[in-house]
């Protein structure tokens, strides 16, 4: 299924994973029969729409850092 649910990287999905667990938590032959696939389908969006997110804000953050790197590189190639 899913990796680590309840992680601090999924915070934003919380209310998804809580009805998630109470619909599997109605017993096997509830899910067996497919009464859980929307909440399913909700996390699975849910979990793309974080990851998307988290992914953007590292790339901003890498970006950033090699700005950094490339204006302290030429601050030392001037200088020199």
């Amino acid at each position: 299924m899913h990796p680590h649910l309840h992680t601090k990287d999924n915070t934003g999905c919380e209310e998804v994973m809580v009805a998630l667990e109470e619909c599997h938590a109605r017993g096997f032959m509830w899910k067996a029969i497919g009464m859980c696939t929307s909440q399913k389908d909700n996390l699975t969006k849910c979990l793309k729409a974080e990851r998307f997110k988290n992914q953007t804000a590292n790339r901003n953050e890498v970006q950033s850092r090699k700005d950094r790197v490339r204006q302290l590189w030429k601050e030392i190639d001037e200088t020199s």
